[in-house]
């Protein structure tokens, strides 16, 4: 039986020709392990992320305005500032899950905006919640995101955060810190170029904070690259800073923009 292959989504599916009565085989795309996605054609490589006179809003006010910063290959920048300067929506419009009101900003000389799919996929965010499903065990949540990341097995995401113990640990039994732990160790399934972590420290004791950051410096000597939003003091020598401010009170940028996502229940 002849067979075809067709990216739909995170998927790649292997399908006969029509007609033939095959089965379908269904198996998560393998992203780059050792090396940052291929760059498009005509773009240069330029191994950093860069952002440009970034600016953005939320709800039809600034949040962030005229923001520029370049974080070079192997490097480390924390997040800096108070609650509401700005330092999530960041994160956000970096992970792509924001859209910029204007500004430009390239990731290994990739342009977010215009090559959605080699972003996101060289790309980790770990934001407030720590995408955990309570209802499955420890090993359970960390092979969902392997299958769905296309990870080989998960055992340097328990050693990552020492949850070998905790492997047949409903994830709803399991502490705050626990649950943050896990979450955290879906960094160690497979290696991403750029990480965007949001308070990573939160819930953690002094030994997990430890393992965050041996974790982050080991990509960091990889050649990978992380902004972290951060009020705690973590051992990151050399790491760059950047701090941001609340925009001036009483600007507006127009009326606010529509939720895509209510947009799409509301149809």
């Amino acid at each position: 039986m002849q067979m075809h292959t067709e990216k739909i989504g995170l998927f790649t599916v292997a399908r006969g020709e029509s007609g033939s009565g095959g089965d379908r085989t269904v198996r998560p795309r393998r992203f780059p392990h050792a090396l940052p996605p291929p760059l498009p054609p005509g773009y240069a490589k330029t191994m950093a992320l860069e952002f440009t006179d970034l600016c953005c809003s939320r709800a039809g006010l600034p949040v962030l305005t005229g923001l520029s910063h370049r974080v070079e290959d192997g490097g480390i920048t924390l997040l800096r500032g108070p609650n509401g300067a700005g330092k999530s929506t960041l994160l956000r419009v970096l992970a792509g899950l924001l859209p910029p009101e204007s500004g430009t900003a390239t990731l290994d000389g990739i342009h977010l905006g215009s090559s959605r799919d080699a972003w996101t996929e060289a790309v980790a965010f770990a934001g407030h919640l720590d995408a955990v499903k309570p209802q499955l065990t420890v090993a359970e949540n960390l092979r969902f995101w392997a299958a769905l990341l296309g990870a080989a097995g998960i055992d340097a995401a328990l050693d990552a955060f020492d949850l070998g113990a905790l492997a047949d640990r409903a994830a709803h039994a399991c502490s705050a810190g626990q649950k943050r732990r896990l979450g955290l160790a879906r960094l160690a399934l497979v290696p991403r170029r750029l990480w965007l972590l949001d308070e990573p420290a939160v819930s953690l004791d002094a030994a997990a904070t430890t393992a965050l950051t041996r974790l982050v410096g080991a990509h960091r000597a990889a050649g990978g690259m992380a902004l972290i939003a951060t009020h705690t003091d973590l051992d990151l020598a050399g790491a760059a800073t950047l701090t941001l401010s609340p925009a001036p009170p009483g600007i507006t940028t127009g009326p606010a923009r529509p939720d895509p996502f209510l947009a799409d229940i509301a149809r």
